[in-house]
């Protein structure tokens, strides 16, 4: 069978963006892996520090491919993705500065800001935002490194945590690709994966009170 190999940052410049294997069926990521080292000796001492995706989607070492699959082979996130909580105001001229280079034709940018009305429409005088941290770091790096995998751009997320005032960022992801349809597909994604996945919850304080939900509600 016939498998797509993809790899990135680090691993993509000893080796190749993407490259076909042949394997025999019923083979796994595994076996996948040590055939791209073996075309690519230079990979081989990454082994231990590496993240294997299928199809998009994070796998096992030992699941099995089927022809036609398409396998990511991701290095550390700190070396990837650009993802992380801040108590502090997003410098979203930073994330992008991160990601963009001369390569990426197309750098998409979504903020999500602290508005000062609720969707029924009572005035909030204050937004805060209460995070599982030990969780959401892990989620969040999750969450932009899929969105590599998948479309194959650069992406940078953060996302603000306690009290967030009115009118700034409490949310902030880039993305950047060679082509503009990557680069939206992207971004959209990750913006509703942390809607699902991330623990982060926001209190929205009005004149008489408070409310409790899921940020991105």
């Amino acid at each position: 069978m016939r498998v797509t190999a993809r790899c990135f940052a680090r691993l993509r410049e000893l080796s190749a963006d993407r490259c076909e294997l042949e394997l025999a069926g019923g083979a796994t990521v595994e076996e996948a892996w040590r055939s791209l080292a073996a075309r690519f000796p230079g990979l081989a001492p990454h082994r231990p520090y590496v993240r294997p995706a299928r199809n998009g989607v994070y796998t096992a070492w030992d699941a099995e491919l089927a022809d036609g699959d398409v396998i990511a082979f991701l290095p550390p996130v700190s070396g990837g993705a650009t993802s992380h909580l801040a108590d502090e105001p997003i410098d979203v001229g930073a994330l992008e500065r991160a990601v963009a280079t001369s390569g990426h034709g197309a750098v998409v940018t979504f903020v999500g800001r602290a508005r000062d009305r609720s969707d029924d429409g009572r005035p909030v005088v204050e937004l805060e935002y209460e995070v599982y941290p030990e969780m959401a770091e892990s989620v969040l790096a999750e969450i932009a490194s899929e969105a590599e995998a998948r479309w194959g751009v650069a992406a940078a997320v953060q996302h603000r945590h306690g009290i967030v005032p009115l009118g700034e960022a409490a949310v902030a992801i880039v993305t950047a690709a060679p082509h503009r349809d990557e680069a939206y597909a992207a971004n959209r994604f990750i913006i509703e994966a942390i809607k699902e996945r991330l623990p982060i919850w926001k209190r929205e304080r009005f004149v008489d009170g408070s409310e409790w939900r899921r940020a991105g509600a």
